[in-house]
C-alpha cells in the first residue's frame, strides 16, 4: 500500500512558477514510476508528466512540454513537477499517481495510487 500526499499549488500570475511535490509513505517507493495528472472544471484528467521507476524515461504531454520538468528523490520518498511559465490555461487540480514498475505511461488506469491532489490557479 502507497499513500501519496500532493503540496504546493496555490494561485500565481500567468508567467509564474511554482513546484509540486508529492509524499508517497512505504518504503518501495524507489520501483515505483510517478505521474502527474490534472483535471480542470468540466473536464477529463489529463496525462501532464511521468517518471520512470528507474528515472532513465520521462513523458510529458505536448501541452507542457519545455515548461513543466518532472523528477524524484528517492532518499525523500518524493516525486516534484517544476511547472514554469505558467499559463490560464494551467489551472487544474493536479494528482501524483504511482505504478508498480512502470515505464512512465501516460494512461491513468496503468496507475495503482492516486493522491488526493493540489489546487494550481493560474490568473491571467
Amino acid at each position: 500500500q502507497v499513500q501519496l500526499v500532493e503540496s504546493g499549488g496555490g494561485r500565481v500570475q500567468a508567467g509564474d512558477s511554482l513546484r509540486l511535490s508529492c509524499a508517497a509513505s512505504g518504503r518501495t517507493f524507489k520501483n515505483y514510476a510517478m505521474g502527474w495528472f490534472r483535471q480542470a472544471p468540466g473536464k477529463e484528467r489529463e496525462f501532464v508528466a511521468a517518471l520512470s521507476w528507474s528515472g532513465d524515461i520521462t513523458n510529458y504531454a505536448d501541452s507542457v512540454k519545455g515548461r513543466f520538468t518532472i523528477s524524484r528523490d528517492n532518499a525523500k520518498n518524493t516525486v516534484y513537477l517544476q511547472m514554469n511559465s505558467l499559463k490560464p490555461e494551467d489551472t487544474a487540480v493536479y494528482y501524483c499517481a504511482a505504478d508498480w514498475g512502470g515505464e512512465a505511461t501516460t494512461l491513468g488506469y496503468e496507475y495503482d495510487y492516486w493522491g488526493q491532489g493540489t489546487q494550481v490557479t493560474v490568473s491571467s
